[in-house]
């Protein structure tokens, strides 16, 4: 298991995404893919195949209670389906962690995508996990189609049990854990900044916002399924320079390395 102090990395999944690096990221030179190369060494596929996790986060709170950072690909019959190597497993992972559905008491959503809002739901529909408030940006929420399958898969059923909450920019949940926004790769995408104190680093779960390490060996590398590049290049530059300047880990989604260091003088490289 990958830990960082209070904070736990769950793999939900792992596949080969459905477009070449070099297609999903533009405008990256030879330097770029050599840096990346060397961060995440993992994710070069044959044939210029990319290959990713997705991966989720869990943060210890008192009390035997969770917080819960994305919800992964989901169930086999969940909105990741056509795309996603579904099922996920994280009800496996989180399971190995010692995590119950029933001890979550928050998912946090960076953002409305299939593939990290797949286990807002179980593969009978009912909310996976019961206890838990949902909170994602209102932002994300006002700009997401009502026919993109997650309104139906998350968002509906959310409402109708109560367990979606909406909020407004840098939210505090409690102690130590704060929502930063980091819009760009969607209009309400947030990240999750974790205070760890005496328990060790801070680290910084950066959702989409970081998709691949070409885009920490150039912050200016866009991805193609970004909805705006540029509010998305200037989340991402100041998130890894807030990382930089603060020492915080960084904690990502897709790539194949769950914690990594954010660039500095010497570039970005392996968790220490």
């Amino acid at each position: 298991m990958d830990r960082h102090g209070l904070v736990v990395a769950l793999l939900d999944a792992g596949g080969t995404f459905f477009e070449p690096a070099r297609t999903a990221f533009p405008g990256a030179d030879e330097a770029d893919w050599a840096r990346a190369a060397v961060l995440d060494p993992g994710a070069a596929g044959p044939g210029g195949t990319w290959r990713l996790d997705f991966r989720c986060f869990a943060v210890a709170r008192p009390g035997g209670r969770w917080v819960l950072v994305d919800a992964g690909v989901g169930p086999a019959d969940g909105p990741a389906a056509g795309w996603a190597p579904v099922p996920g497993r994280l009800p496996d992972a989180l399971a190995a962690a010692g995590i119950a559905p029933a001890d979550v008491e928050t998912v946090v959503l960076t953002h409305l995508h299939e593939d990290h809002a797949g286990w807002t739901s179980g593969p009978g529909g009912e909310p996976f996990f019961p206890a838990a408030r949902h909170v994602v940006q209102r932002a994300e929420v006002t700009a997401l189609d009502r026919g993109d399958p997650v309104w139906e898969w998350t968002v509906a059923p959310l409402r109708e049990t109560g367990q979606l909450h909406e909020v407004d920019g840098t939210h505090r949940l409690g102690s130590g854990i704060t929502l930063l926004p980091t819009p760009g790769h969607t209009p309400g995408h947030q990240s999750v900044l974790v205070e760890q104190g005496p328990a060790g680093r801070d680290v910084l779960v950066t959702g989409d916002a970081l998709v691949h390490a070409v885009q920490l060996a150039d912050p200016a590398v866009p991805y193609s399924h970004e909805r705006d590049r540029a509010a998305a290049r200037a989340s991402r530059e100041g998130l890894l320079a807030r990382a930089a300047l603060s020492g915080a880990l960084l904690a990502t989604a897709h790539l194949t390395r769950a914690f990594v260091e954010p660039p500095g003088p010497h570039g970005a490289g392996p968790a220490r």
